[in-house]
């Protein structure tokens, strides 16, 4: 099953200098060991390729169903430098929550997940 990262997870994100964070937040306790397991540093990285020049890096903050991930040189400098229009990366949450996880239908079933495509 196909689930948008946008229908199971909330995320904020923000700047620290050249570097960019984004949490990620499951809207339910049950649906967070499916972003555990799905939503991969590798994973994002590949998505946010066009804009991440440095590796990605992921947290797991299992008590708030949440993963933090950290970008490194994503913003071009950061927000005093940066001639982006999103130079303190307040936009990179959205981004990311753009991504569509290949997730098996047992899985989704059994995690009482939304209906995603097929």
């Amino acid at each position: 099953m196909r689930v948008r990262l946008l229908d199971i997870a909330h995320a904020r994100s923000g700047d620290k200098g050249s570097h960019a964070n984004v949490g990620v937040i499951a809207y339910q306790p049950e649906w967070f060991p499916v972003l555990a397991r799905h939503l991969t540093a590798e994973v994002v990285a590949a998505h946010m390729a066009p804009l991440v020049r440095g590796k990605v890096e992921r947290f797991e903050l299992p008590n708030l169903s949440a993963l933090n991930f950290v970008l490194y040189d994503a913003l071009d400098g950061g927000g005093t430098r940066s001639l982006r229009i999103d130079a303190q990366g307040k936009v990179l949450s959205t981004a990311v929550l753009r991504l569509v996880l290949e997730i098996p239908d047992a899985e989704a079933h059994e995690h009482h997940l939304p209906a995603g495509e097929k």
